[in-house]
């Protein structure tokens, strides 16, 4: 399910008119299931050379999409795509027979071929025309080799091995493990997927990890490190070393030298290689690793369950051995989980089904269980040299991306460790990252990363090719819209200062004075009518339409006129606000009930008039957010009741960002108490296990978010000099 391909077609590039970002679910073989209404005709194919040439979306230039001839025959291409043929429905309009697509050329007043309309799933895309000439792609040949590697435990995993035909010299060895099916891994794909690298010269390696698909053993939900007294323990560590000690044997003509790359789960089984690291491991690349999935990845940030996404995954990674679709009977998820009345529900139906839910409800306190399995308390000092990935809307693993970073910082003595923050989604990299949702970048930041960064990082540890000239830190600015350096993360330039909330409902980074009136905010928090995360309806996790992908660049407009929302804002910016590393609220609270959630968001307010682009206009960006536990506030592994009433500080790390308020935009800060059905529903009633809360449990309470000199409410944010 957090796989990161992009969503595509049966025809590969067509996805890619549509969606820019990277999926993190499973792949829509098949989103459409139109049928194709057209008839073939017949015209002389020599008329389809006027059309020949390349073509883009003008707001998209980097997807370039090739038509030519071939013989009698026609075809398009896009970017890093298979080639497509494409079928006469008269002398000026074609279509595919793969799916309902239909291209129309067409002609300026001059009977000059400018352009073509490309339509699909009822939506309209114009193309324009850029050259005669097509850019066609030759993809490189690979020879497929399918093995079953053995451990050292006996157990054999399935594994794919592509190796570039002809092969001149010794390459090195990329490989990839993953608990998401490689059996439909084919050299197209890796063509795709891989281009910058193909381009270098590379043996690629693809692996099912142990009890997934068809490798044998036990499937163990990030299996934590073994025991080193036994022998015969295993690990994900011990997995990889046993596979690389195995390829650099018995692949012809291999370098002897090994990288590693992933994403997501991916990602954290390329961190966990560099633990006890073969000696022809040579460089590992953890993207949005799966780090820590109780503090804040995936599964629960600061003690709060993420209730969609810990049902939806884990039903779907252990339902079976292959991943499982997951539907829900209502077109609303939101009323979906509201109608559970509490998740007491789910862990009867499951209890002794999916070990990971059945764990859930076992350990909700941040135990030795969860401990066991954060990475980032386990990575030490390692030979190997490492890039890590995020991206600062990731709605899945931008923690651990951080968590990552630093765990290895610490013991970092040969500045063999690297860290790449852009502006995208979980996996965005993967794609041209122009933009995410409705925001622009002002370039293709994906592309960038791959071809400029992760590209030369890769060759020059594995192929002794280039010079090291990359900075350590390399993180995009948003608002900007530039890539910005520095010698680490976060920046030592930034100072720390702090905005404050202050009554009527303003930011200001003058403390609040002494008798200020009033002293607090308050609001009503209601289980039973809780806050969307986003906006209604709500559909699934994963799959085709879901908002899931881009929610956390959502205009934050849709939460207008709730009553249990409060917001901060300052006056219009007259200059430039830069914010770069680690942001933190301060929440000075109290409530009614004995146990609270806390959510906070920093959101770019932008000018009611932006001639720049009239749809962002007024649009509220959020750039930083978190939620937080009230039970937690003393310690994560020992839950506490609040005092009702009692004013508390909660501290809560919103992360790092590398972001520009521009001139004339706001800064809002704002703060509620649910984020439903993302995050479960906090009783409001101090309950040993909120995951076996029942329905009468669940409480009405009255919030105070205080904004005073004795409780000065604020955001520390790193301010560039």
């Amino acid at each position: 399910m957090k796989r990161t391909t992009s969503l595509l077609l049966l025809c590969g590039f067509l996805a890619l008119l549509t969606v820019q970002s990277s999926s993190a679910g499973r792949i829509a073989q098949n989103p459409t299931t139109q049928q194709p209404q057209h008839t073939e005709v017949k015209i002389d194919p020599q008329l389809f050379d006027e059309f020949a040439g390349q073509y883009i979306i003008p707001a998209n230039p980097d997807l370039v999409i090739s038509f030519w001839r071939e013989g009698d025959k026609f075809f398009v291409q896009a970017t890093t795509q298979q080639k497509v043929e494409i079928f006469p429905e008269s002398a000026t309009k074609f279509f595919l027979k793969v799916t309902d697509v239909q291209a129309t050329f067409v002609r300026d007043a001059q009977g000059k071929v400018t352009g073509a309309i490309w339509r699909q799933n009822n939506q309209e895309t114009q193309l324009q025309r850029t050259s005669s000439r097509p850019a066609i792609e030759v993809p490189v040949q690979f020879a497929r080799r399918e093995e079953m590697i053995p451990m050292r435990d006996g157990v054999k995993l399935h594994t794919l091995i592509f190796s570039p035909q002809n092969i001149a010299e010794a390459l090195p060895i990329l490989m990839n493990r993953t608990p998401y099916g490689i059996a439909q891994t084919t050299a197209d794909g890796i063509n795709r997927r891989y281009k910058e690298l193909v381009k270098d010269g590379y043996i690629f390696v693809a692996q099912d990890i142990r009890g997934r698909y068809a490798s044998e053993g036990q499937f163990v939900m990030n299996r934590p490190l073994r025991d080193k007294k036994d022998r015969k323990s295993i690990d994900e560590s011990t997995d990889t070393y046993d596979t690389i000690d195995w390829l650099v044997k018995n692949v012809a003509k291999n370098n002897g030298r090994v990288g590693i790359l992933g994403v997501s789960y991916d990602g954290w089984l390329a961190a966990v290689a560099t633990i006890d690291a073969h000696p022809a491991l040579r460089a590992s690349s953890p993207q949005a690793p799966m780090t820590d999935t109780w503090l804040g990845d995936d599964f629960f940030h600061n003690g709060a369950f993420r209730e969609t996404y810990g049902y939806e995954y884990v039903k779907s990674m252990e339902s079976s051995k292959e991943d499982t679709d997951v539907t829900l009977d209502k077109p609303d998820a939101f009323d979906w989980y509201l109608g559970l009345g509490s998740l007491s529900k789910i862990s009867d139906e499951f209890k002794g089904k999916l070990p990971t839910w059945d764990a859930f409800v076992a350990h909700p306190n941040y135990d030795d269980y969860w401990k066991a399995r954060a990475a980032q308390r386990y990575l030490k000092q390692t030979t190997v040299p490492t890039l890590v990935v995020g991206g600062w809307w990731d709605q899945e693993d931008f923690y651990g991306a951080l968590a990552t970073y630093e765990a290895l910082e610490k013991h970092d003595q040969d500045s063999k460790n690297f860290v790449v923050l852009g502006p995208w989604n979980h996996g965005g990299w993967g794609g041209f990252g122009r933009g995410l949702g409705a925001i622009s970048f002002g370039s293709s930041t994906g592309l960038y990363f791959r071809a400029q960064i992760q590209a030369p990082w890769f060759a020059y540890f594995l192929k002794d090719q280039g010079k090291l000239n990359e900075s350590e830190a390399v993180t995009f600015q948003t608002g900007t819209n530039k890539w910005t350096t520095s010698d680490r993360w976060p920046p030592r330039e930034a100072v720390e200062r702090d905005i404050f909330l202050r009554n009527g409902k303003q930011l200001s980074f003058e403390k609040p004075t002494p008798n200020q009136e009033p002293e607090f905010e308050s609001y009503v928090s209601d289980p039973a009518n809780p806050v969307p995360y986003r906006k209604r309806p709500i559909q699934p996790t994963y799959g085709s339409g879901s908002g899931w992908y881009t929610w956390l660049v959502a205009d934050q407009r849709f939460l207008q006129g709730r009553n249990d929302v409060l917001t901060w804002e300052t006056e219009f910016l007259s200059e430039d606000l830069t914010i770069t590393g680690d942001i933190v609220a301060h929440l000075f609270a109290s409530t009614t009930g004995t146990d609270s959630d806390w959510v906070a968001k920093l959101i770019d307010v932008y000018p009611d008039e932006y001639p720049e682009d009239k749809k962002m206009a007024g649009y509220q960006l959020m750039v930083a957010d978190e939620i937080f536990r009230g039970r937690f506030r003393q310690s994560f592994t020992k839950p506490t009741p609040i005092v009702a009433n009692q004013v508390n500080e909660y501290v809560i790390d919103l992360h790092g960002n590398n972001h520009c308020f521009k001139k004339g935009h706001r800064v809002m800060v704002q703060v509620q108490s649910t984020w439903f059905p993302l995050y479960d529903r906090n009783p409001q009633k101090f309950v040993e296990n909120i995951l076996k809360a029942q329905a009468a449990d669940y409480q009405v309470a009255t919030q105070r978010v205080y904004e005073s000199a004795r409780y000065p409410s604020h955001l520390s944010l790193p301010v560039m000099k």
